[in-house]
């Protein structure tokens, strides 16, 4: 009987110490996205894309990592996505957003990059291509997550400021927003605003 357990203590241990040192390993390679959170929790958004980026590349090198730790791909991706939108990368986010996988929200950020392009957009045509493109995305990110109202509230803003746009395609940029608000009708009276 003693044999039995030392021989039972002695694999314990071992398996132990194998999993001490994946787990140590794991923590290593997980540094830059470890990184890149601290980096954007400081506010130091280009630190912060180049270690997601880092980290992104080593999950391209071992494609069976994004399917084992999907949670941890999908969080660096999702950042990635974030920190690109916010540095104003929108070419960028929609690249990384066809890339990424559903859990990192890539609709809604390619949505959001869309949108960006649509109110930069001069010229009426592209403008309302960007729109289109927008819209389309945010379907997809409402389709993903119907319980997500800050996306179908998105959505919806997206989808009729593209319907208003197709009515009055001339609209210049800076007066996109301004298509959303009810006009009122010829000849009507102002209402009179108490309090």
């Amino acid at each position: 009987m003693t044999r039995v357990v030392r021989s039972a203590a002695a694999v314990a241990i071992v398996l132990a110490l194998v999993a001490g040192v994946a787990m140590i390993a794991y923590a290593r390679w997980m540094a830059p996205a470890a990184g890149g959170d601290a980096s954007l929790a400081e506010d130091r958004d280009e630190e912060a894309l180049a270690r997601y980026l880092d980290a992104e590349a080593r999950f391209d090198r071992f494609a069976a990592a994004k399917q084992l730790f999907a949670d941890d791909y999908s969080h660096v991706m999702a950042n990635e996505l974030f920190v690109l939108h916010r540095l104003r990368r929108f070419d960028e986010a929609i690249d990384a957003a066809q890339r990424a996988p559903e859990q990192a929200l890539p609709h809604f950020w390619a949505g959001c990059a869309f949108f960006e392009k649509a109110l930069a957009e001069e010229k009426p045509d592209p403008r309302l291509g960007w729109l289109t493109r927008a819209e389309e995305e945010f379907r997809r990110a409402v389709e993903a997550a119907p319980g997500d109202w800050d996306t179908k509230y998105d959505f919806e803003l997206v989808s009729k400021l593209a319907a208003e746009l197709r009515k009055r395609p001339e609209t210049p940029p800076n007066q996109l927003m301004q298509l959303l608000r009810p006009q009122p009708k010829p000849g009507a009276k102002p209402v009179k605003r108490v309090g």
